[in-house]
């Protein structure tokens, strides 16, 4: 509760980081903010491309089921990836005034979110021009979605982001742990593909289930997998515990280890 406490009195703190870093992400680039949208895009166009006419599915509207899993799947990668260099990155600031360290990779993780809002701006367009439509009433559980996922990746940017300072190496496998982590989770392909021997091992992926519910509201145009939401919920109150817990350790070494 002190915790929670004392990142409310630096909320404005927060809110700054965020700001500074929306601003800063792609300053001195021509298109600038633009590349919001655009790299998503290019994302999608070349995964599109792949899966539809050199390795072919059989999957209706392809590049619709890709996209409402690869935006939330971008938000999450950055923020264990990027987000575990944070602490790192902002060594002087740590080093010359006191503030609760926590807000540095909260800062961060929600300035990721919030360019994934903005990328579902995209999202709603493509759905649209596509004539697919919207289930309303299932729309209203997209923010529980995203929440939960918000929570997941805060978790997990904590706790990277605090190992980090002291096992500097881990930036670097976390790049490869993200690639693996994303073929072990079903954007690409659908659940249905997964033998069943394996379902149990991918049922422990909290992605699988997020990702799921992201599918039955903008794919498949029903309510969430109500056990797949439970699970998702589940595993992240569990990573945001741990993180918690283990940033608060060892944030105490923070200033000398840097």
């Amino acid at each position: 509760m002190n915790t929670i406490k004392e990142l409310y009195a630096y909320r404005q703190m927060i809110a700054s980081l965020v700001r500074k870093d929306l601003r800063g992400r792609y300053k001195g680039s021509a298109l600038g903010f633009l590349w919001t949208f655009i790299n998503p895009l290019l994302q999608l166009v070349v995964y599109t491309v792949v899966f539809s006419f050199i390795l072919k599915t059989n999957i209706e509207r392809y590049y619709l089921y890709l996209f409402v899993a690869l935006i939330p799947w971008i938000f999450f990668s950055s923020s264990i990836t990027v987000g575990a260099a944070s602490i790192v990155a902002q060594k002087d600031l740590i080093k010359k005034i006191y503030f609760p360290r926590m807000v540095i990779p909260i800062s961060y993780v929600t300035s990721c979110f919030v360019n994934m809002l903005l990328c579902f701006i995209v999202i709603f367009a493509v759905i649209m021009v596509s004539g697919t439509g919207f289930n309303f009433a299932a729309l209203l559980t997209l923010p529980v979605i995203m929440a939960v996922e918000y929570l997941l990746a805060l978790g997990m940017a904590l706790l990277t982001s605090a190992v980090t300072v002291y096992f500097r190496d881990l930036e670097h496998i976390l790049g490869i742990v993200s690639m693996v982590w994303m073929y072990m989770t079903p954007i690409m392909y659908d659940k249905s593909m997964i033998p069943d021997r394996l379902l149990p091992v991918f049922g422990l992926n909290p992605m699988t289930h997020v990702i799921g519910c992201y599918r039955d509201v903008l794919y498949y145009k029903q309510m969430p997998d109500l056990t797949s939401l439970i699970s998702a919920a589940g595993l992240g109150v569990f990573f945001l515990v741990v993180g918690g817990i283990v940033f608060n350790k060892l944030q105490r070494r923070f200033a000398e280890e840097l």
